[in-house]
């Protein structure tokens, strides 16, 4: 019988709650962001998430963005720091000065309670939350009463990701969200970047300008990002910063990582409500990228489009938002 596990303990010295089931492996860091900061089958030695390396802890968490799967909330740049919203303008910080505006919103820097972890015959599992109120110091910046809740379940399906969004207040709220996942490529002792090929349901890349905003205009694709929406790509053909639309392929919107030594592929699902995909490899270093689910187009409430097309959501009071994903292989 498969032996499933779930429990609290440490990761490099952070508390940490580990799943375990079967073949797979997985830790949640509740006090950084709910940042689930690896995911691992432990018979093949396959780690699918970039970690902080021993002793990079402290710069892990001064910039918790590009290890594990931080969540963004709101996500990626808001021009000058500000968001404009049913006739009001919230003033973020500007914390990337180069662009001068506001980068990742809130949420992978806070830390999360967790609700909930256990076993089941099926799965490992943990679930955790953020409560936003007057009294918590995200309501500054988004004066809105919500509540956040992530859960992973870890079973011989791979990695699940149920994410959960209610509005608690009486004003229509921004639902505005993404991940920043960082993908190990390669994922495989042995292997070698060059040994893999990347597809991603991408549409249209989004033109930016030199302060990495959209115009509104669309740029077209090269010969290989028309590889990366077809037969696969080696995920560092050049310097990727690039904002995409998301269409889905076969009724589903989704990355695929395949070690092309190894015929093993690495499946990120993420469901259709994302409308978007950010996909960043660190200036075409070989090692990770970041194929990034997203909600909206970048500074979407300072775009003159369509809500729906540009993935402007919101959520009345009461109202709840959710969305699936999940990681596997193939």
């Amino acid at each position: 019988m498969t032996q499933r596990k779930a429990y609290e303990g440490t990761y490099q010295g952070e508390k940490a709650v580990w799943l375990k089931s079967g073949r797979y492996e997985a830790v949640m860091l509740p006090e950084i962001g709910g940042n689930l900061i690896a995911y691992r089958d432990v018979e093949s030695g396959y780690r699918f998430l970039r970690e902080p390396a021993e002793g990079e802890m402290e710069t892990f968490k001064s910039n918790p963005g590009v290890h594990g799967i931080p969540v963004l909330f709101p996500p990626n740049r808001y021009e000058d720091g500000l968001f404009p919203w049913k006739g009001q303008v919230f003033q973020f910080p500007v914390n990337e000065h180069s662009t001068g505006n506001h980068l990742h919103g809130f949420l992978h820097t806070t830390p999360w309670q967790v609700e909930d972890f256990g076993q089941t015959a099926y799965e490992s599992y943990v679930t955790v939350k953020v409560t936003v109120d007057e009294q918590h110091e995200v309501y500054r910046y988004l004066p809105f009463k919500f509540t956040v809740r992530l859960k992973y379940s870890l079973g011989d399906n791979g990695l699940s990701q149920h994410l959960f969004v209610k509005n608690d207040g009486e004003e229509e709220m921004p639902c505005l969200l993404a991940f920043h996942t960082a993908v190990n490529a390669p994922f495989a002792p042995g292997s070698q970047a060059k040994d893999y090929q990347v597809k991603l349901t991408i549409g249209q890349r989004w033109q930016l300008n030199d302060r990495m905003l959209p115009t509104g205009a669309f740029q077209p694709l090269t010969p290989e990002e028309k590889q990366l929406q077809g037969e696969g790509v080696y995920p560092f053909f050049t310097a990727l910063d690039n904002h995409y639309t998301a269409v889905p392929q076969n009724g589903r919107n989704r990355m695929e990582l395949t070690d092309t030594k190894l015929g093993a592929t690495l499946v990120y699902d993420v469901g259709t409500s994302y409308k978007q995909w950010m996909i960043w490899n660190n200036g075409a270093t070989e090692g990770f990228f970041c194929p990034e689910p997203q909600i909206n187009l970048v500074n979407a409430p300072k775009v003159d489009l369509p809500a729906d097309e540009i993935g402007l959501f919101s959520l009345k009071a009461g109202e709840i938002w959710e969305e699936t994903a999940r990681l596997y292989m193939k």
